[in-house]
């Protein structure tokens, strides 16, 4: 598919998947626990109920599942995945657009980042307060978030997320607040656009680096999902002062493939965890080495190399992770993984 059409009006499927966009909050101020209500809106309905949010848009709604984004899974993932390229493949749609729950909104925009193919714009958006609270960001959201993706801008960037009027890339955003309307962020990077009032998209700069794509070559998908039935299993340890390796150990037990260490400040683990993760790592579970730093970089280093390490990069652990459960799908082999990790 082309992506874009001059001659007619933009086309987006909008997939709901769940999350406070979808949630019926019990009063006007219910921001904290609405989702006690137990009342989960379907796409559809929602859509109906937000009126001119994109006149000069045809909107397509299409249903998944209604889930808290503290309940997705990797197969979730999956099927979300083969659902957009089924329905690229089968209609004629010139984007899509994604709600979500905001919890893990950042880590599955990046797994779609790398595992969908379609040459057209796929932009995720959720909401902060529901829809039928005052002050709820929800229909603003899905306004920007459509307007990003029938913008040219857009073209080529892989996955986005839009929340609070910003535009970010999958692979650096974050949620860096829980009930905070601007509650994203991409530390270092900053947004790449900004949708105005008037839902025009505001791109400053054309954004360059390994993590974007080009506007006139489709990047297409870096890791092919294909017929992978289940992705690897990988695990985040977190370090902190006093921490020992029972969490690796228990992770190991369980059938980890490999293991994130999200590491002290500037990207190393407790000492007590040391002698965990070289038995891990003598059992064949690899080990990739990020930081619990928000801007933090773990280069190459003599003592990762020394003990069979794999340096993170400027991801955070739970990028690194989605990027190991993909890559190990196709690439098993050290070498090729901290290739992988440093250039994407």
């Amino acid at each position: 598919m082309s992506g874009f059409h001059v001659s007619k009006r933009p086309r987006v499927a909008v997939i709901g998947t769940g999350g406070t966009f979808a949630m019926h909050a019990r009063h006007s101020f219910d921001w904290i626990e609405y989702s006690e209500s137990g009342v989960v809106h379907p796409i559809g309905d929602l859509m109906e109920r937000m009126e001119r949010l994109a006149p000069d848009i045809d909107t397509v709604p299409v249903s998944f599942r209604t889930l808290g984004s503290t309940s997705i899974t990797p197969t979730d993932w999956l099927e979300l995945a083969r659902l957009i390229e089924s329905t690229a493949a089968r209609a004629d749609i010139d984007a899509f657009v994604i709600t979500h729950g905001t919890a893990t909104l950042e880590e599955t925009a990046w797994f779609l980042d790398l595992a969908v193919s379609p040459d057209i714009p796929v932009v995720m958006t959720g909401a902060q307060r529901p829809f039928n609270t005052e002050g709820s960001d929800a229909a603003a959201n899905l306004r920007a978030a459509l307007a990003v993706s029938v913008s040219e801008g857009a073209r080529g960037l892989g996955t986005l997320v839009v929340m609070d009027s910003l535009v970010f890339s999958a692979r650096d955003v974050t949620k860096a607040a829980s009930f905070e309307l601007g509650a994203f962020e991409a530390p270092g990077a900053g947004p790449l656009a900004r949708v105005e009032a008037d839902a025009r998209v505001d791109w400053p700069a054309r954004p360059c680096g390994k993590n974007t794509g080009q506007a006139d070559k489709p990047r297409g998908a870096r890791f092919p999902i294909g017929d992978v039935a289940a992705l690897p299993r990988v695990d985040i340890v977190l370090s902190y002062a006093g921490a020992d390796g029972a969490a690796i150990g228990a992770f190991v037990a369980a059938g980890a493939k490999a293991i994130v260490s999200a590491g002290l400040a500037p990207g190393r683990p407790a000492a007590g965890e040391i002698a965990a993760f070289a038995a891990a790592r003598a059992s064949g579970v690899v080990i990739a080495q990020a930081t619990r730093a928000a801007r933090g970089c773990v280069p190459v280093q003599e003592f990762l190399t020394r003990d069979g390490i794999l340096a993170g990069g400027t991801l955070s652990p739970q990028k690194l992770r989605i990027l190991l459960m993909l890559a190990m799908t196709t690439t098993p082999g050290p070498e090729q993984l901290q290739r992988i990790i440093l250039d994407t």
